[in-house]
């Protein structure tokens, strides 16, 4: 059974930097692709940016130049660093994982920037 499991997290002063990682276990199959999302209450869950295993990445525009994603396609770990936080980027962070044609989610984790 896929097991997706996110780390990082927590409080971080406003201009300052976070890493997270989110690991996908149980499977040998490579994922197709890797995505964050964040929420942040009362609204939806929204993506934030993605990988695919060729390295393909995106992000929305309000993190384009701040946020960098990458990936361990053989440890089928992805990274979120993020950059240059604003309180605006305080949310629950969610990755997931496509792996043979399933999304399969990790925890959320808080991510709280105090200005």
């Amino acid at each position: 059974q896929v097991q997706v499991v996110a780390s990082g997290g927590g409080w971080v002063q406003a201009g300052g930097s976070q890493r997270l990682s989110c690991a996908a276990s149980g499977s040998n199959r490579t994922f197709s692709v890797f995505a964050w999302y964040r929420q942040v209450p009362g609204k939806q869950r929204d993506v934030v940016a993605t990988i695919t295993n060729r390295g393909i990445t995106s992000y929305i525009d309000r993190v384009k130049g701040r946020f960098a994603i990458s990936a361990d396609n053989s440890a089928n770990t992805v990274y979120l660093d993020m950059a240059n936080l604003t309180d605006e980027d305080t949310a629950v962070y969610y990755c997931g994982a496509a792996i043979e044609g399933k999304l399969y989610w990790g925890q959320g984790i808080q991510v709280t920037v105090s200005s």
